[in-house]
């Protein structure tokens, strides 16, 4: 490049030195001055039990946290709104992917709320990348209509890697939006197809979603996913595909005759609707609620509630005891040096979990008998 000031023709000219280049961060910034206030649990606490959509998301997060502090702070804050929740119906949607969950659940929400009054709960587990470990959690972009309304809560959460269709800590979310006034919560799984028992073991109704031409009697008669269905409704029933929805409904009410009569003494019903045009809805909805009228009326529903409490105890321990396994000092420290062993092949995976396993148990002994 050739500068022009250099020439000896100008040596008249005055070339000033440039100023420095400035510093991409703002030197006057005042760091402190937007640091967000910690909430303590009782202002949480407060916060959920007045109906705060803004607490309510801050503690949804803070319960979904792998942080051990955060952890033990949302225990704190689960176990004060307990009292306060219990007070609702838990339904589950579920359905392979593409049978248009997120847009049915769109048009349940907005016609139970204007059909029974009340507020709702969404909460919409999406898949995680086994890659990535990211998730896009776009559910909440097909529910226009609900996304909008001041008395519906619709909170997208990942698996984070846990199987049977909901993350780890939708059963503690359900007891905050309990807690915070939802009377009505939906729990939509991500959609895997024939094993989500974890999301049947924390909701009061399952609904299963399905569409024509997914298969015969055959694939209806599989256990799994078919047989803790508590209704079965068949999805996009309308222009030419309304004889084939008719055709498959028919299928899956002769499939449920292969199963034994469920607990409740309730025969699952199966309906054709279509999601898109909102076709069908009440009818769905009537058999929800008659459903509820049944299981209440023989014990059922408590006697469910119950069951649920004991099956959410034990998965408790089991989280607890993997955590403490890995989160272990020692255990983290041999770990590694396991990983080796069996990628060189000096020894088994079996081998070597026993050992680990055999090293947290005498790390147990030794700190139990130190106190």
């Amino acid at each position: 490049m050739i500068h022009p000031e250099n020439n000896e023709k100008y040596k008249g000219l005055t070339v000033n030195s440039g100023v420095e280049q400035p510093s991409i961060v703002n030197p006057y910034l005042k760091r402190g001055r937007f640091k967000r206030r910690e909430m303590s649990v009782a202002d949480m606490v407060d916060g959920i039990i007045k109906g705060n959509v803004t607490v309510l998301s801050q503690a949804v997060t803070l319960i979904e946290s792998v942080n051990p502090d955060h952890q033990a702070k949302a225990q704190e804050v689960i176990e004060k709104c307990l009292p306060y929740s219990g007070n609702s119906v838990r339904i589950g949607i579920s359905g392979v992917p593409g049978a248009g969950k997120s847009t049915s659940i769109d048009q349940f929400g907005v016609h139970v709320l204007d059909s029974y009054g009340g507020k709702l709960a969404v909460l919409a587990i999406d898949p995680s990348s086994e890659r990535s470990k990211g998730s896009i959690l776009g559910d909440k972009t097909r529910m226009e209509k609900l996304s909008v309304r001041e008395d519906a809560f619709i909170r997208p959460s990942p698996t984070a890697g846990s199987l049977g269709g909901v993350a780890r800590k939708t059963r503690e979310t359900i007891i905050l939006c309990e807690a915070a006034g939802y009377d009505k919560i939906f729990v939509e799984t991500v959609g895997v197809g024939q094993s989500e028992t974890a999301c049947h073991s924390m909701v009061d109704f399952f609904l299963l979603i399905q569409l024509a031409g997914t298969g015969d009697e055959l694939q209806g008669i599989k256990r799994g996913i078919m047989e803790i269905a508590d209704g079965i409704v068949i999805n996009k029933c309308d222009g030419e595909n309304v004889d084939k929805c008719h055709l498959a409904a028919r299928n899956f009410r002769n499939a449920l005759h292969f199963f034994p009569a469920p607990e409740s003494g309730w025969l699952p019903k199966v309906l054709c609707y279509s999601g898109f045009y909102g076709l069908g809805i009440k009818e769905i909805w009537d058999m929800v609620y008659e459903y509820f009228s049944f299981v209440k009326d023989n014990g059922y529903f408590a006697y469910r509630r119950n069951e649920q409490s004991k099956y959410w105890m034990y998965e408790t321990i089991n989280e607890h005891l993997r955590s403490s396994f890995y989160n272990n000092p020692e255990i983290q420290k041999r770990l590694y040096e396991a990983e080796r062993s069996v990628l060189a092949g000096r020894c088994t995976s079996f081998a070597a979990a026993k050992e680990l396993l055999d090293v947290y148990s005498a790390l147990r002994l030794k700190t139990k008998s130190e106190k």
